[in-house]
């Protein structure tokens, strides 16, 4: 990116102004992206942990699977799924503050014994499915923000700070230049005057 500036005062102090800015704001931004880095790999671990929790318990019920063949689906539901916005590192994040169930009634003497233990564990299941759905949305949004703020570091370190200390040389290199042409021009004329004074 070529920036643009004119050989004068009042451009070379815009560019200092915004190198100025830019400079101070760089480590604000790689704290934020090193908390983002970290928030990611958090994100990560606690989906790694919450798919293997749900690994498990679907396991533990892989020995009763005849008994659930029997069991009826649409006794429980869930009605709502209440969650609250945090931020982190700047980023609004949905979090999962509880979840709703429905519980249809049924019959305790018609219906197995084990229907309401069933009711029982088919809410944990729900609700580590659910939380592991938070946990992924929550992965992507801070995935998302970690490489908008790698991509603006970047653009600082790389492109825009470089780039107006390199156009602030070139303006500073023309004054000094023209300052210079100045006092030769000058320094030239006082010799004329002075020459043709004594002549």
């Amino acid at each position: 990116m070529a920036i643009s500036f004119q050989y004068n005062k009042t451009s070379l102090q815009g560019l200092e102004k915004n190198l100025k800015m830019r400079v101070r704001a760089l480590p604000t931004i790689k704290n934020k992206e090193s908390a983002l880095r970290l928030e990611v790999k958090r994100a990560k671990d606690e989906i790694v942990r919450l798919e293997q929790e749900l690994e498990n318990r679907i396991a533990s019920y892989d020995k009763m699977l005849a008994l659930w063949g029997e069991f009826d689906t649409s006794l429980l539901v869930v009605e709502n799924v209440e969650m609250e916005i945090k931020k982190i590192a700047g980023v609004r994040i949905p979090v999962l503050k509880d979840v709703i169930y429905q519980t249809k009634p049924f019959s305790v003497f018609s219906a197995p014994k084990w229907y309401a233990d069933g009711l029982s564990e088919l809410k944990n299941l729900a609700q580590v499915g659910i939380e592991r759905e938070f946990c992924a949305q929550k992965l992507q949004l801070l995935e998302y923000a970690r490489k908008k703020t790698t991509q603006k570091v970047n653009l600082f370190e790389k492109v825009q700070i470089p780039g107006y200390e390199d156009a602030i040389r070139k303006i500073k290199r023309f004054m000094e230049d023209e300052e210079n042409l100045s006092k030769s021009s000058q320094k030239i004329v006082k010799a004329k005057r002075e020459a043709e004074q004594n002549a």
